[in-house]
Formats: C-alpha cells, structure tokens, sequence
C-alpha cells in the first residue's frame, strides 16, 4: 500500500518509530512537554527585533513574545495574535519560536506570540481567557507596538487555532476589539467525532483518536455536556459577523473532517473563508516546515494570503 505521507513527512515517521517514544497519552503530561521542549530545529529567519512583554491578564499576566520580521514598517504595521499547538496541555513561547518566525517572515506582520496557561494545571476557561486578554491588550498597546489597531488579526496551530476560533466568537459576543482576520491551522474546534477522516487517520504517527480524547478532557473535562462555544467552537450556532478566515489542514489529519465542516458552515454564514487542504501531511505540518518542503510551501502560500488580506481588507458591509 502507497504511504499517504510526503517522503520528507514519511522520513520523520521513520524516526519517530525508531526511537519509540509511544503516543502523547502514553508519555504523558510530563513526557510529552519534555520531547516538544527537547526538539531542536533549526534557526529561523532573522527578526528585526524579539522582545518579552507581558500582557494584562484576566486576573494573572499573561506573558507574550513580540517577532518583528524586517518587512513590518516601525509604525502602522501588521499584526497577528498567535496562539501555539500542544493540545492545551504542552508548548511554549521556546518551541515554538521557530513558527513563530517563520509566520512573521511570510507574513510580513508582527506576531505577538501567547504563552497561556496550560492543563492539567490549569483547566478551562484559563487558557481562553489569556488568549481573549492578549488580543485586548495587544489593542491597548498597539501604538507602543508600532502596530495599525484596525490591522490585528488572531491565529493559531492545532489546539492554539482553536483559541483563536474561540476569540474571534467571544470578541463579536462581547463587542470586544475589532479583529481584521482570523488564520487558522489545522485548528482544534471539537471533540473528536465519528468522521471519515478519524476512522481513517485516527491512528496517525502525529495524533490519534485517543490522543485527543485525553487532551480534551484534561482541559475541558471529561463531561461534554458541559462544553460551551468558547472550549469547542463547533457548538457555535451563529458564525455570522466574524472575521474572515483562512483555514489549512493536512488530507492525513484526523481532525481533517470536522475542521472543514466548520470552515463550510463559516462560508454559509456569510464569513469570507479560504480553505486549503495539503496532500501527504497530516497533523502538525506547520511545526514541520523545516524537515518537510510541503510545510514550507504552506506556510508561504498562507502567509501570502494573510498579507494580502491585511493590505486589502474585505469592507465590513460585505462581510
């Protein structure tokens, strides 16, 4: 049977294997954030300027990393509000530093990255309400930051794309700051259902069915009928007045299915939505752009994309 991975993708799966290091829910909590923090990739691009900060909090700080690549303007620049992957359960501002230059070079924009808290030790809402908190904030701030107010966007990887699905929802709830576009990779917005793309890619090298069982329910509790629009962004009944989105997932990826059912539902609610979906890569691909050439190319096209929606913006009365 043909491998439905890219060579460069089906390579690092090699490895993986080699080395058996077993799933995330078998090396648990804390094995699982010591093999992310223990990754070394190689350096990304160059930065104008790296800078810690730490953003107001809804009751605790929230501390943020600011990327400004060389193209960003000192004033009037582009920005993305980013949310990192991990399953709310690992990642930090350190591993995913390299994303985080890699978007702000292909974008062109300033990326404020957001360290939130994470489960167990922290469970829902608090990872939420930081990532609301920094997209506030970087509004407060953003003549500090050299940054346009009306050209913020929010973004994320994975369970960070889910945050940032989650505060384009609470921002319009709330009439909170305006978002100029949401960017969205691979996001986490449901727990896991009984889709093709599960049944079919549920045991992938990268994230399993169980998996996202355990991750989900350390963050949001093992009672799903509690869950609100804000932990799962799939329970939204009304997508309408949010910002435009861009959507990319991998055709390997389990969540694959129910990722695009939201991007649909999002169209039809009239939200101007791109979706792009990338052969021979599952979950995770942008985290891999440095070892898989279909990572890079996705990270150019989409950054290309979000540029060119900051520099000519959908007018909100055709929204």
């Amino acid at each position: 049977m043909t491998s439905p991975w890219d060579p460069d993708l089906a390579a690092i799966v090699d490895r993986m294997a080699a080395a058996g290091t077993g799933s995330v829910r078998e090396q648990g909590v804390s094995g699982i954030r010591k093999t992310l923090e223990s990754i070394v990739r190689p350096p990304g691009p160059d930065m104008c300027s790296v800078t810690d900060a730490v953003a107001d909090g809804l009751g605790t700080p929230v501390p943020v990393r600011i990327y400004r690549p060389h193209a960003a303007p000192k004033s009037g620049a582009t920005a993305l509000v980013w949310y990192h992957g991990g399953g709310m359960i690992m990642g930090s501002l350190n591993s995913f530093d390299r994303l985080a230059r890699d978007l702000a070079e292909a974008t062109r924009a300033v990326i404020v990255n957001v360290d939130y808290r994470l489960a167990p030790e922290h469970t829902y809402p608090a990872g939420n309400d930081d990532a609301y908190a920094a997209l506030v904030w970087t509004h407060r701030v953003a003549a500090d930051l050299g940054v346009d107010p009306a050209k913020i966007g929010v973004g994320g990887d994975s369970a960070g794309g889910g945050l940032a699905a989650a505060t384009a929802l609470r921002s319009r709830n709330e009439q909170g700051p305006a978002i100029a576009q949401q960017v969205l990779f691979y996001p986490g917005v449901e727990r896991r259902r009984d889709r093709p793309s599960m049944r079919e890619f549920g045991d992938s090298p990268f994230l399993t069915a169980e998996d996202i069982d355990w991750m989900k329910n350390l963050y949001l509790g093992s009672d799903s009928s509690l869950d609100d629009e804000y932990g799962t962004p799939a329970l939204a009944t009304d997508l309408s007045g949010l910002p435009p989105a861009i959507i990319a997932v991998g055709h390997g990826d389990p969540l694959r299915d129910g990722i695009e059912e939201f991007g649909d539902r999002l169209r039809a609610a009239g939200v101007p939505t791109a979706q792009f979906r990338y052969p021979g890569v599952g979950h995770g691909f942008a985290m891999q752009a440095p070892s898989v050439a279909r990572g890079r190319a996705a990270l150019a096209e989409v950054g290309a994309l979000v540029a060119a929606r900051f520099a000519h913006p959908v007018p909100a009365a055709d929204r």
